[in-house]
């Protein structure tokens, strides 16, 4: 959730939509990403309710973004004219990871372009930092774990092929679950937060 005070060592919250099989490809709409032939862009609308907007709107409250360039660029393109919805994300810090770009006439964008930028924002002063979409910076917050929490969008679909949330590369670690809901239009909103090793066992002994 984020986090309005200012925090000694910053928490990392990766927000994903994902499907059953846990693609998060371009969730949001039809030319969203179309990288590698994927033709299923907005794939997450038929499942808005009135129970999952709520749950958005709470979790779009002030908190600095960090980003990959390929998200960043859609959003630069996007949340300018539309406030109404995002209030904050005009005022609030967007990190963007990228060794390509370096300017954006976007107030309050910054750049970064090595893994010890992120570990250093990490242990900055400041508020609480969310990741939605990004699937490549994902990927890197996962093998290093710099991730706190996890909020998993999980829609009742597949779709075979597209980007992931998990791919290879990401260290064995244990969540605890804090908080799900349950939508009418079947999405299961759940918030995991990183809790230590991972345990072993046999079952029934």
């Amino acid at each position: 959730m984020a986090n309005k005070e200012l925090n000694i060592m910053r928490k990392i919250t990766v927000l994903s939509m994902i499907t059953l099989d846990g693609v998060m490809q371009a969730p949001g709409g039809l030319e969203e990403d179309q990288s590698g032939g994927f033709e299923f862009g907005g794939w997450s609308a038929p499942f808005n309710d009135e129970q999952s907007g709520k749950v958005m709107q709470k979790l779009m409250q002030p908190s600095d973004l960090l980003l990959g360039r390929k998200t960043f660029k859609i959003w630069e393109d996007y949340w300018p004219n539309h406030t109404n919805y995002w209030l904050s994300i005009n005022e609030v810090t967007k990190f963007v990871m990228s060794t390509t770009v370096n300017k954006s006439d976007w107030k309050n964008t910054k750049f970064i372009d090595r893994l010890e930028d992120i570990q250093a924002l990490k242990l900055s002063n400041g508020s609480d930092i969310q990741v939605w979409g990004s699937s490549e910076l994902i990927q890197l917050l996962l093998k290093n774990d710099l991730i706190d929490e996890l909020w998993l969008f999980i829609h009742p679909i597949t779709l075979g092929k597209g980007k992931k949330l998990f791919v290879d590369g990401a260290i064995p670690a244990s969540f605890e679950l804090i908080e799900s809901i349950a939508t009418p239009a079947g999405l299961i909103m759940a918030n995991f937060k990183r809790a230590g090793a991972v345990k072993t066992g046999t079952s029934g002994a």
